[in-house]
């Protein structure tokens, strides 16, 4: 614990020199007015570097990109790979775990150890590993590395420690999966085949044990060879050449038969009796022509044979449609006796899956399901019911249904907010789903001692919301709100978004909600933003809509002679008042040249709309094209309930809305902000005459005659500057309001005409993220767009000062304020903070009807870099929450006694304070910068730069262990605390070693040590930097394995045993063990030691008594089962000798009969 004090008498004057501008803590004014009196801040913190670690959590979504699957049939969990080396295992809900091989390269194959808790991975690097998952974070357990040839195909035979490797050159190894070295015992291909054959049969695509027995290896070479393989003679049974290439062989479960597909669309059947031509061939989607040919199909990559007790047996396969039809969908067909089912999928089938009762290869197989892996989807379809239904997925699969465009996370929300967003969501669930339950119920599952309510908000590319909730390491969708249905549909080839080339002109580029007041704020590419409001009851309403015209004028243009007359560069005192003009919207006077005048992008629908229950839209604003260019892309958003106050900004100006009135209060261009304080002497746009910079970056003095910008005006007017003209605000027309945006958070880039995809960043110190809206420009997404400038001492008028954060609270003013008032703090790409005081009517008639009014400001800050965030902080360190409106819902019946009035919750900087006047911290970060000032003072009292070489890109003020921080994402891929206030650093871990723009845009930091980001388009991976939440995580996570005591294999009965060949005598390790076998070539594969031992040790310490306990029951159950094997091994014994007996008798019968009497 440590406190910090500070002596605030004099600090406005130590300034070295009185210089104004310096980067050191400074007063923002030359001269300490209205300074509060000498006094200590007394802040104890209690965070410390001990109280951070950063660790991942756990990672929702669908993998991306998709390569491999499999399935423990006895432990019931599903394993996907993925082509940049992660595992996905998924169990029951909750029980969702992701891997990461350390290499990255792409997973060809998944093998369980059936109800050992152990799995095989084969990778494109050729190398094999072995994952302990008996610990809830899996690790790796050996590695083997082959050297000189490159692995096509596994095969791990039930309850057998020797895994079979085929190899692209045709060979067959094998590997102890105890120890993970290769054996001696090699089948080499030109063994395997016979001498005269010309040529090489190509990769091994198929290994597998024979049902029948399992001294017999059948080996399948990509060229059409089928060999089985006699492991203990070492010799071919029997070679089959066929001349169409392979892609898959399955089973009869007799060991009697077996199944091809080959690359012809073809299936061929054969039978062990005779292999030298197929007991049956067929072409399933094949038609005959009129000509007599078999029209030509698509390849049959995989087929799947199950027998059945009760009926026909099932052939299953994907692929192996007629060439015929273009664009025809990807289809999985179902083969039951007569009748064929085509399932046409969304999107191409990567691999699937039967999941069968049995795990053992030669019994009756009774499939229930069957797994299907696609691109982007994952879906398992019922085979129990004959029109096989889909199960419903219990998994957050979806996340990227549209492309996700931005990101929000609210940790610790009030707890009634996620079941009401369920029970509105519920009722739009689809329905046709499988009644039965998922079937990958594996693992176990606890909702742990650490949990509060959490939700996580997606914008998507088609303009849709969707409502998470995300607690306890969960993600399961409450609700979904789709934006595009305010506007009207565009017309094929016709409306604006076509004009501007805009693939999705619904994009949402970022999203702000009060979870207290329900009002939710969506900010879209087309320069939109739509105001929601929540209620438990359906309504007709009529959307109102404001357009907005914020767009700076060609007469924005400074030269040089007209610099000598502008106001904008006046002496302080000399600036005055300008003229308001008024620029009405009359759509029925455009002409074909101003076609592209005072419109907006879409067009949002003029009727009475009926709404469900749910998000209500209340008002849209829209930004208006100007002299045929289109409106810039809004930059910052923030959103007061208790105020009734919308602010949004863009790189031309600042506006402000009154939602509650339908109103713009404010329309001003950024310029006009500063008045006649503008820090920077702007270049003119002559190249013969160039205005001499100033030197650095200067804090302004706070002197309220040049500050003065006459901001109080009709909410229709424009605020013309002589040749500064501010953007200006149309009247709207009967019951036409627009909507603000979000709070800060990724930008989308606008496509106009003759424009490049990716526009750079026209705010000098400002970068800009350009969102890709392109669903498969991929590549795009990993470079920065951005134009930086964050120590420039003059600007270009290219250039355009963008407004880059938002935040309204209770503060001062002015520093002669005594009292905290409404303010709005607005900050700039160049580093630039402003502070608006505010006029509310308080009374709750008079806020309806009495305007608010914006008052001239007496603040303004300067930091390196662009502006991000700021916070507030009362003088013993407690975080200040923004003030709220309680919610009510607006559409509920009236009640007389009851009436419907405002009730809103303040927390004022003085509430907690024993007088008025104690003034509060505000915490002011930029991309480079965090300052803390002393309000009404301005008095800085901390500064710390947070970076040199790189830029902030995220930056929060957090709550975590009842204290508060400030969290910080930089490019770099940093991950830093800082305390508060004193701005000490106590944390700085490099996560990300490479930066992308997904992660750019989509990161986001919230309470309770917790963060989130798009680690792929199409999951989303949460981190914790809370020592207590990595503490706890191993208790918060499911467990894959659970004890589960293999079912037992059926008996086969005595005749088919004596008759069905030596099936169980087959010891594979007399074969292939050291002894036999002898040792594989160590330059063939290199063996790897993993650290899972060691990272299971340190699970088994940090719970220790839960692994006793599992020890302890582990002990009973072994003791059950021998129990129960000695009284089987008894009633054996019983059975043998009742045999014996019976047979005996029946040999004396017979004795003395002859032949015939038989």
């Amino acid at each position: 614990m440590k406190k910090f004090r500070k002596v605030l008498d004099g600090l406005t004057t130590s300034s070295p020199g009185g210089t104004m501008g310096s980067p050191s803590c400074g007063s923002a004014a030359g001269t300490p007015t209205a300074a509060p009196t000498p006094k200590e801040i007394d802040v104890q913190e209690t965070l410390v570097s001990e109280n951070f670690q950063l660790c991942k959590t756990v990672r929702h979504g669908f993998p991306y990109q998709p390569t491999s699957l499999a399935f423990d049939p006895v432990q019931k969990i599903l394993a996907i790979g993925s082509r940049s080396g992660g595992v996905r295992i998924l169990g029951r809900p909750g029980v969702d775990c992701y891997c990461q091989h350390e290499s990255g390269a792409a997973v060809l194959q998944l093998q369980f150890l059936i109800n050992e808790g152990a799995l095989v991975t084969a990778c494109a690097d050729d190398t094999l590993h072995l994952w302990n998952l008996r610990q809830r974070r899996p690790a790796v357990l050996h590695s083997l590395k082959f050297n000189r040839e490159r692995i096509t195909f596994c095969h791990l035979p039930f309850q057998s420690k020797w895994l079979y490797v085929g190899t692209e050159r045709g060979n067959t190894h094998i590997v102890n999966i105890e120890s993970f070295i290769l054996s001696g015992y090699v089948i080499m291909w030109n063994k395997a085949i016979e001498l005269s054959t010309k040529t090489h049969p190509g990769p091994v695509v198929h290994l597998s044990d024979s049902p029948k027995d399992e001294g017999k290896l059948l080996i399948g070479f990509e060229g059409g060879t089928i060999v089985q393989w006699d492991l203990r003679a070492k010799k071919a049974d029997f070679r089959i050449y066929y001349d169409e290439a392979i892609h898959s062989v399955s089973w009869h479960h007799e060991g009697k038969q077996f199944m091809c597909s080959h690359s012809d669309g073809s299936l061929t059947l054969w039978n062990l009796r005779n292999t030298t031509k197929p007991f049956q061939l067929t072409f399933p989607h094949g038609k005959i022509q009129k000509d007599g040919r078999k029209e030509s199909c698509k390849p049959i990559l995989k087929v799947e044979y199950k027998t059945t007790r009760s009926s026909e047996p099932f052939v299953i396969f994907s692929g192996g449609l007629s060439y015929d039809k273009a664009g025809r969908r990807p289809a999985l067909t179902i083969m039951h006796g007569k009748a064929i089912t085509v399932l046409e999928m969304d999107y191409p089938i990567v691999e699937f899956m039967v999941l069968c009762e049995t795990p053992y290869n030669n019994e009756v197989q009774d499939p229930y399901a069957v797994v299907v892996l696609l691109e982007k989807d994952l879906i398992v379809v019922d085979l129990t019911q004959s029109n096989f239904p889909v199960f419903e997925n219990p998994y957050p699969m979806d996340v990227h249904e549209s492309p996700v465009t931005c990101t929000a996370y609210f940790a610790d929300c009030p707890p009634d907010i996620i079941p009401i967003l369920y029970s509105i969501g519920a009722k739009n669930k689809k329905t046709g789903y499988s009644h039965k339950e998922w079937p990958i119920a594996g693992g176990t599952w606890t909702l742990g001692s650490h949990t509060y309510p959490e939700i996580i908000i997606t914008g998507h590319a088609d303009g849709s919301i969707k409502f998470w909730d995300a607690s306890a390491f969960t993600l399961q969708m409450l609700y979904k709100l789709k934006t595009s249905k305010v506007f009207e549909k565009p017309k094929p080839g016709e409306g604006r978004a076509v004009e501007l080339g805009e693939e999705d002109p619904f994009a949402v580029q970022m999203v702000s909600w009060c979870p207290h007041s329900r009002i939710f704020c969506v900010v879209g590419i087309s320069a939109h933003i739509i105001l929601y409001r929540f209620s438990k009851y359906d309504a007709n309403t009529q959307i109102v809509s404001l357009e907005v015209r914020l767009q700076c004028e060609p007469e924005d243009i400074i030269t040089p002679s007209e610099n000598e007359n502008n106001p904008c560069f006046s002496e302080p005192g000399s600036h005055s008042p300008q003229p308001h003009h008024q620029y009405p919207v009359s759509p029925g006077s455009r002409t074909p040249d101003s076609a592209r005048d005072n419109i907006p992008c879409l067009k949002v629908k003029d009727k009475m709309v009926r709404v469900p229950p749910g998000y209500q839209s209340d008002l849209v604003i829209q930004l208006l094209w100007v002299d045929g260019e289109p409106p810039q892309q809004i930059t910052s958003l923030d959103l007061n309930s208790a105020y009734g106050l919308l602010a949004f900004g863009n790189c031309n100006g600042l506006a402000v809305v009154d939602y509650l009135q339908k109103t713009v209060i404010l329309c001003i261009s950024t310029l006009d902000l500063y008045g006649a304080t503008d820090p920077y002497q702007r270049l003119s746009r002559s190249p013969r005459r160039n205005r001499q910079s100033t030197s650095g970056l200067t804090e302004l003095t706070d002197n309220q005659q040049s500050i003065d910008m006459e901001r109080s005006k009709s909410p229709t007017s424009d605020h013309v500057n002589g040749h500064c003209t501010s953007p200006t605000s149309q009247p709207c027309s009967a019951g036409k309001p627009r909507i603000p945006m979000g709070p800060e958070g990724p930008r989308l880039t606008r496509r106009g005409p003759g424009r490049p995809p990716f526009r750079k960043a026209q705010s000098a110190a400002c970068m800009e993220i350009s969102l890709p809206v392109s669903h498969t420009e991929e590549s795009r997404e990993n470079s920065f767009s951005r134009s930086r400038s964050s120590s420039v001492s003059s600007i270009d008028r290219d250039t355009k000062e963008a407004i880059t954060t938002l935040q309204f609270g209770e503060s001062y003013g002015r520093k002669s304020d005594v009292l905290p008032t409404p303010c709005l703090w607005v900050g700039t790409s160049l580093g630039v903070v402003i502070l608006i005081p505010l006029s509310i009517p308080t009374d709750h008639e008079e806020r309806m009807e009495d305007p608010v009014t914006v008052g001239p400001s007496g603040a303004v800050q300067m930091l390196k870099g662009s502006m991000l965030r700021f916070g507030f902080l009362d003088c013993n360190g407690a975080l200040i929450q923004s003030p709220y409106e309680v919610w009510r819902d607006l559409n509920a019946p009236e009640d007389p006694d009851r009436p419907r009035r405002r009730k809103l919750v303040h927390f004022s900087p003085s509430s907690s304070q024993d007088a008025f006047g104690e003034g509060h911290l505000a915490i002011v970060c930029s991309e480079r910068q965090a300052k803390v000032f002393l309000m009404p003072s301005q008095s800085c009292l901390f500064v710390h730069n947070i970076t040199e070489s790189s830029f902030v890109l995220r930056a929060d003020v957090v709550s975590l262990c009842n204290s508060v921080c400030l969290a910080c994402f930089c490019a770099n891929g940093h991950v830093m605390t800082l305390s508060l206030p004193s701005l000490r650093p106590l944390m700085d871990v490099n996560y990300l070693p490479l930066t992308d723009m997904r992660i750019a845009r989509t990161f986001c930091f919230t309470n309770e040590g917790q963060a989130l980001y798009l680690s792929s388009p199409t999951e989303i991976q949460r981190i914790t930097y809370s020592q207590e939440m990595c503490d706890n995580l191993q208790e918060m996570l499911g467990e894959l394995f659970t004890p589960i005591e293999t079912p037992e294999a059926q008996n086969r009965g005595f005749l088919k045993g004596f008759f069905g060949g030596n099936a169980h005598t087959f010891d594979r390790e007399e074969l292939f063990g050291e002894a036999a076998a002898g040792k594989a070539s160590r330059s063939l594969a290199q063996h790897i030691p993993g650290q899972g031992g060691v990272e299971g040790m340190k699970v088994a310490a940090s719970g220790a008594v839960g692994e006793l306990a599992r020890a302890r029951i582990a002990l009973d159950e072994r003791g059950q089962r021998l129990g129960e094997l000695e009284e089987r091994t008894a009633l054996m014994m019983t059975s043998a000798e009742t045999f014996s007996k019976h047979a005996h008798e029946l040999m004396l019968k017979c004795k003395d009969k002859k032949w015939y009497q038989f």
